[in-house]
């Protein structure tokens, strides 16, 4: 009985082999499986760098776009005046022309006016500064005009009698409202 049960509690040659063996795949198995998870690290790290490197640049060419962006509203907003000026100089060049002169006629200094005039409302103009100056009989508009009074009139109720004083838009925004006297219902 000895005889068996030693047999049994021995392994024998074939089966030591084979658990060497075992052990042996095992061991290049999870060397396999560690190699491929280095390379699988390895990989993923390289992919997380440039994405890194990705978001950086993409980061840096926001602010580059918005520093530009920046500096273009500055540059507008200093210069959004020039054509304006620009188109103001050659009446500031005929009111100082009409100085110059010592002797002028009154007939002269009416017609230098009536020119400057001219000359300033074409500036205006070329700068879409357009004057509201509404006709008699016109519906009173509280966004256009500016009622100075009521008075007694034949005109329908709320429509502009008179314009005391023009006002002037820019690109259909109000800058100064028309100052008007309104008709008074009856």
């Amino acid at each position: 009985m000895s005889d068996t049960n030693s047999k049994e509690s021995t392994p024998s040659a074939a089966e030591t082999l084979n658990s060497n063996d075992m052990a042996a795949v095992q061991a290049g198995h999870e060397a396999s499986l560690l190699s491929q998870a280095q390379a699988e690290l390895a990989e993923l790290q390289a992919k997380s760098a440039e994405l890194a490197d990705q978001f950086l640049r993409a980061k840096a060419e926001a602010e580059n776009a918005r520093r530009r962006a920046e500096d273009e509203i500055s540059k507008a907003r200093k210069f959004a005046v020039e054509s304006f000026a620009e188109s103001l100089l050659p009446v500031a060049d005929s009111l100082e022309a009409s100085l110059i002169i010592k002797d002028a006629t009154l007939e002269q200094i009416r017609e230098g006016s009536q020119a400057t005039l001219r000359q300033l409302l074409a500036a205006l103009e070329r700068n879409k500064v357009m004057g509201i100056n509404p006709p008699a009989g016109t519906k009173f508009d509280p966004h256009q005009h500016q009622a100075i009074s009521m008075v007694p009139s034949e005109q329908e109720a709320n429509t502009v009698v008179t314009v005391l004083q023009k006002g002037y838009s820019i690109a259909d925004r109000v800058l100064r409202p028309a100052l008007v006297t309104v008709s008074a219902p009856q």
